[in-house]
C-alpha cells in the first residue's frame, strides 16, 4: 500500500526559501508536487521519476527544485524566491507507472496516490 505524508509548509514572506517534504511508503515510480489555490484548479508544479527525469511548471523554473531520495523514500521540493502567487495548498502525488508521454506529468488524473496537503502562504 502506498502512503504519502507531506510536511514543511508554513507562512513566509516573499523571497524566503521553504522546503516541502513528502515521506512515502510502498513502491512508486513517478512522483510530483501539485498545488491548489482557493477557487482555482489543481496544477502541477514539478515532477520526477526514478529515471531522474524532472519536469517543471514554467512559472517555477529556476526557483523550485524537485528531488527524490530513494534510500529515504522522500520527495522534496526546494522553493526559493517565493512570491505571493505561490500561495496554495501543496500536494504530493505518486504513481507506480512511468507517466508517459512526459508532458502528461501535470495531469492530476495520472496519479493514483495523494497526500493530505500542506499549506504554503507567502505574504508580500
Amino acid at each position: 500500500q502506498v502512503r504519502l505524508v507531506e510536511s514543511g509548509g508554513g507562512s513566509v514572506q516573499a523571497g524566503t526559501p521553504l522546503r516541502l517534504s513528502c515521506t512515502t511508503s510502498g513502491w512508486i515510480f513517478s512522483m510530483a508536487w501539485f498545488r491548489q489555490a482557493p477557487g482555482k484548479e489543481r496544477e502541477g508544479v514539478a515532477s520526477i521519476n526514478k529515471e531522474s527525469t524532472t519536469m517543471y511548471k514554467d512559472s517555477v523554473k529556476g526557483r523550485f527544485t524537485i528531488s527524490w531520495d530513494d534510500a529515504e523514500k522522500t520527495l522534496t521540493l526546494e522553493m526559493t524566491s517565493l512570491k505571493p502567487e505561490d500561495t496554495a495548498m501543496y500536494y504530493c502525488a505518486a504513481d507506480r507507472r512511468l507517466i508517459w508521454p512526459l508532458d502528461a506529468w501535470a495531469r492530476a488524473d495520472e496519479y493514483e496516490y495523494w497526500g493530505q496537503g500542506t499549506q504554503v502562504t507567502v505574504s508580500s
